[in-house]
């Protein structure tokens, strides 16, 4: 497994939460559970991308851009998530914030699949690919 393939799993996983989401009603224990484990991946994930995955990219002056733009993108999410955290999970204001987020990590996932993976596969070997993913994974375990 490399890099690429690690960051998609966790994209799909993503996905799914999000899709479970809304498929739910008003204040619910499912609800509850399922935002709970979508924020807490999707932090995990982003702490441990910006530390092994974009650090890297940036540390190339070619890649700097993407990075900066991608980096951007998780301060919208995470902004997003702190405002759903904060707001009554049965009214429909919740749902509606709560479909702007799925939109923008939708949006940010597809980027950076379509867009930095190619990028950052002219930047970095195969070989630094596979071994990103161990430090990937022990970030975000701490995280």
């Amino acid at each position: 497994m490399n890099i690429y393939q690690r960051l998609k799993d966790d994209h799909g996983k993503h996905r799914g939460l999000c899709a479970a989401l809304l498929k739910t009603e008003g204040h619910s224990e499912e609800r509850e559970r399922l935002f709970a484990a979508l924020k807490g991946d999707v932090e995990a994930h982003v702490a441990a991308e910006e530390q092994v995955f974009y650090s890297e990219l940036m540390a190339h002056e070619k890649g700097q851009d993407q990075a900066q733009h991608s980096v951007a993108e998780h301060k919208e999410a995470h902004d997003l998530i702190e405002e759903l955290s904060d707001m009554d999970m049965s009214s429909p204001a919740w749902l509606q914030k709560f479909k702007t987020l799925k939109e923008e990590l939708e949006h940010h996932e597809n980027e950076e699949e379509e867009e930095v993976f190619p990028l950052m596969r002219k930047i970095i070997s195969e070989a630094r690919a596979k071994e990103m993913v161990a430090e990937f994974d022990q970030v975000k375990d701490k995280a």
